[in-house]
């Protein structure tokens, strides 16, 4: 049973003071992210430390060329676009000149900005400029920026959504706001990159995103996403039930030709009776489907491996912390077990861990960062402890009075991989920039480059796994490793001949590229320098364009959507 409280469609739009446009559902609607360049230090907050790539920024933004890089859709304002019906452009990743441009060409009665905290002086220029160009339109801005409590005053739009926003804007556009949830089609990444060559943009080998829910009911103190949409014990079901679920994904199978899926759901398997329904509708139907899922350590405790790996579980970023963490989903949970475990199973794990708790000093620092690395996880999150504005965290500290002013501590700043927006008790202002480096360079250095440690586990996957009696469990695992035997075997050779002055690492990636020749034989021994060669030449290429200075920017989208002749009205059942 779920045991938490979900806020349904109809009990987020029912407030008698929600504001209707006058125009309704016939109104001209441009939904837009903030402008970019993003991998850059300017005068709108953009940082040179916080690209528009979530794994380069967050993960692996130490590995050099070996960093995944890949830059993820603005989810939010696409999924708002595909339930209205009034008429549409959506503007993703666009130049200040693209956004000028569409404001001058293109008449408009609503300005959407969807935004983070660190690009609130992007949204403070977007609303001038709206006034400028088009001053009859209505701006209303959303996303994790309308957590900030003083955001009225800092820019000038006429609406802040705070929570979920797709109810929101159809009770403004008069819609009903009961109709169903249609799910938009999206390809999780974009631009994919690794060790200098371009990951496969074809139909298929990309994941769809799915989005079932958003918010988590854990409600830790740090995370905003928790705050954003109801805090501790709530979040909002976009599809409540597994039938509901399997529909959704039976039509992004079919449209976008996909077999993988992204789930962006804060806390995916914690709603069991959908999880569980899911699974029974996934083994009556033969699906072999990959998952990649959030989940919490103890969420995971509560299902069987048969039911992991029958739902496809093959990647789950899961939150460690940190040793003494004293949060409800770590409570009495063996997390190095537990990642062992799934590992042995070919399921990968991304561990996320909190530099900066209160406990934390340069004394102890050093062994909570070793507490984090020792688990050897495939990818893992390093962040600063932050009060982000809306979280518990931010309460407590705005309480005691040491948050840092916009004078001592810009907003551009507060994204969790530069210094403290506030005064820690226990380090001294400055040095947690250094321990959180440290942290990433000590789990890079000592367990290998993340690309490293995925081919380890995808290994184990398929050595447990390619005989399992379950046909769709066997059928899935040969697709996710369809290319071990040739292009992940070249990759390590490349990766080996890299670290060939680290005899420490250069020793574990040979041993695993043995593993790979007793298990593929000849036809690795074979792919992999010819392979290798290439992808190492490549690397070369890559690091020298990084150490100039290279960055990379995400395309700009322009997506139109005409208005719909009928408004639907079925309601969520």
């Amino acid at each position: 049973m779920t045991t938490h409280a979900p806020i349904h469609p109809a009990e987020q739009s029912t407030n008698p003071t929600q504001p209707v446009h006058p125009r309704g559902y016939r109104a001209r609607v441009l939904l837009t992210s903030v402008f970019g360049p993003y991998a850059r230090d300017d005068a709108y907050g953009s940082r040179a430390l916080n690209p528009m790539e979530l794994y380069h920024n967050q993960v692996t933004r130490v590995q050099g060329p070996f960093s995944l890089r890949m830059f993820h859709r603005s989810w939010g304002i696409m999924l708002i676009q595909a339930n209205i019906s009034a008429a549409s452009t959506l503007l993703d990743f666009p130049k200040r000149d693209t956004f000028v441009r569409e404001l001058a060409t293109q008449a408009y009665d609503i300005v959407g900005i969807s935004s983070i905290i660190p690009n609130v002086e992007k949204v403070r220029e977007m609303c001038a400029l709206v006034r400028i160009h088009q001053p009859g339109a209505t701006i209303v801005v959303g996303g994790h920026v309308a957590n900030m409590p003083d955001l009225n005053a800092r820019i000038d739009a006429d609406h802040i959504v705070r929570g979920e926003g797709v109810r929101w804007m159809r009770a403004f556009l008069g819609e009903d706001v009961n109709q169903p949830i249609r799910h938009p089609r999206i390809v999780s990444g974009i631009g994919g990159r690794i060790m200098g060559t371009r990951l496969s943009s074809k139909p298929g080998e990309t994941a769809a995103a799915l989005i079932p829910s958003v918010g988590c009911p854990m409600g830790c103190n740090f995370c905003s996403t928790s705050a954003m949409f109801g805090g501790k014990g709530r979040c909002v079901h976009f599809f409540e039930s597994g039938d509901e679920l399997f529909e959704v994904m039976c039509g992004l199978e079919r449209d976008l030709r996909v077999r993988s899926f992204f789930v962006m759901d804060e806390n995916f398997l914690m709603h069991r009776k959908r999880a569980l329904r899911l699974l029974e509708l996934i083994r009556t139907h033969g699906k072999s489907w990959t998952l990649y899922v959030f989940s919490s350590a103890n969420v995971l405790r509560q299902y069987t491996l048969e039911q992991l790996i029958d739902l496809g579980i093959s990647w789950v970023w899961m939150g460690l912390e940190g040793a003494n963490a004293d949060y409800a989903k770590l409570r009495d949970s063996d997390t190095h077990a537990l990642v062992r475990t799934l590992q042995a199973h070919g399921i990968c794990v991304l561990g996320s861990s909190i530099i900066g708790l209160e406990e934390h000093d340069p004394e102890n620092i050093d062994a909570a960062i070793d507490y984090a690395v020792s688990h050897n996880t495939d990818f893992h999150q390093f962040m600063l402890y932050t009060p982000l504005p809306g979280t518990p965290l931010h309460a407590q500290h705005r309480s005691a009075g040491d948050l840092l002013g916009p004078d001592e501590f810009p907003e551009a700043d507060a994204h969790g991989q530069s210094a403290f927006n506030y005064r820690h008790a226990r380090i001294p202002r400055g040095q947690e920039t250094e321990f959180l480096l440290r942290a990433f360079q000590r789990d890079y250095l000592e367990n290998g480059p993340s690309f490293v440690r995925l081919a380890r586990t995808m290994l184990m996957g398929w050595q447990r796994h390619k005989h399992d009696a379950r046909r769709a469990v066997r059928d899935r695992i040969t697709w996710e490793t369809r290319g071990l035997a040739t292009t992940y075997a070249g990759a390590l050779w490349a990766a080996r001949r890299w670290f060939r002055e680290n005899l420490a690492l250069s020793r574990k990636i040979s041993e695993l590229l043995r593993e790979f020749y007793r298990e593929f034989g000849l036809r690795s021994r074979l792919a992999a320098p010819l392979i290798g060669r290439f992808v190492h030449a490549m690397m070369v290429r890559e690091d020298r364009r990084l150490r100039r200075g290279w960055t990379y920017e995400p395309p700009t989208f322009r997506e139109t959507q005409p208005a719909l002749q009928s408004i639907p009205s079925t309601p969520l059942s």
